[in-house]
């Protein structure tokens, strides 16, 4: 395949699984030796972008004003400038902006256009950008059901599932036996200390990523004798201060504060998952994707999470015996119990990985390009 520049659309670079999957391309593309740009408002990974060799445009195209509509000219000019061969679109309101801007260019000219849909987006004429492309990723087949569910006009033929993958190298299997995760985890946080078996919810301090059911079942658990611990990383971050004092004021009601932390995000996510017993994925609403089951897995440590979206794909494909019906919190106990009794088997080898991401993706731009 010829030399390609490929300009990739979102809103910003902080974090998220659709900037870590943008990073993901563009690094492949560079290693193939391609031309990456990167075209948002940037953020935080704009410097590991810049570290790989790729490129990045800074322009605010994902603010929802109508002055953002002057960025249609910046984008065309520089797809122009570029000889763009590929534009792909991540994010609506960026696509509908990159959209207007190939429209107004010669089709001779007109770089070929790539959308990915990342998550389940609610229906309707402003997201249905995310199906018009020549291709169209979904990141999962519960994302490709749901876009032909709810845009039957779609080409099923320009779709291509594409899991997210996940790096094994900076995910490595560590064996249940070895403590020295969970040695380093209970020095940071002392009420993480002893043998009783400890449960990991990562994830964003919001109400849809189910810390009441973990808190709920922490309290099940330790009612039966079971001397379980609960740590939620990430859920303590700017603005969702309320949030927590209402998990911990539950935590208080329920007796279980003393076995409970609510903590930053960490930087040391892997070793997180090697410290725990069981990682809990109980987001309320389906997930796009659950990243976090590969991840969990890759390490070695089971999943039990609802059986909807992407991670009870993920779960239905992996581990089968994590996935457990939305809501039933009688199930979930249950099956909490017997996992920790007995681990599972676990995949020896992890089918999604993020080298087989980057190559499916580099292949539908070869597809286009050829």
């Amino acid at each position: 395949m010829r030399r390609l520049t490929v300009v990739q659309l979102l809103p910003a670079l902080h974090s998220g699984g659709v900037e870590r999957s943008t990073l993901e391309i563009a690094q492949a593309l560079v290693a193939a030796g391609h031309r990456a740009i990167v075209v948002s408002a940037g953020g935080r990974l704009v410097q590991p972008l810049l570290d790989s060799g790729a490129e990045h445009l800074t322009l605010e195209i994902g603010r929802k004003s109508l002055l953002t509509l002057r960025h249609v000219a910046s984008l065309r000019q520089l797809f122009v400038e570029t000889g763009a061969d590929i534009v792909h679109a991540r994010s609506r309101l960026p696509a509908w902006l990159g959209w207007y801007a190939l429209r107004g260019l010669p089709a001779a000219q007109r770089p070929h256009w790539v959308t990915t849909m990342h998550g389940l987006n609610s229906p309707g004429r402003y997201s249905a950008i995310m199906a018009s492309g020549e291709r169209v990723i979904c990141v999962s087949q519960t994302v490709r059901d749901y876009l032909l569910a709810n845009y039957p006009h779609t080409d099923s033929a320009a779709l291509r599932v594409i899991p997210r993958g996940v790096d094994v190298a900076q995910f490595p299997r560590v064996a249940r036996s070895d403590r020295r995760a969970r040695l380093a985890v209970a020095a940071q946080y002392p009420l993480l200390a002893g043998d009783g078996p400890l449960l990991l919810l990562p994830g964003r301090g919001t109400r849809l990523k189910g810390h009441a059911y973990a808190l709920r079942l922490l309290t099940a658990l330790r009612g039966e004798g079971v001397p379980a611990v609960l740590w939620m990383p990430g859920a303590r971050e700017p603005g969702r201060e309320a949030y927590v004092r209402e998990l911990e004021q539950s935590a208080q009601r329920l007796g279980v504060a003393e076995a409970l932390v609510i903590s930053e995000p960490t930087s040391r996510i892997a070793q997180a998952y090697a410290a725990s017993d069981l990682v809990l994925q109980l987001s309320d609403k389906p997930e796009a994707f659950g990243r976090t089951v590969l991840e969990a897995l890759s390490v070695g440590r089971p999943v039990l999470g609802w059986n909807h979206g992407g991670t009870g794909e993920l779960l239905g494909q992996l581990q089968p015996s994590g996935a457990v019906v939305p809501a039933d919190e009688a199930a979930l106990l249950q099956r909490a119990r017997a996992l920790l009794l007995h681990p599972p088997a676990l995949p020896a080898r992890m089918p999604f990985t993020l080298q087989a991401m980057q190559r499916a993706t580099l292949d539908v731009y070869g597809e286009l390009v050829r």
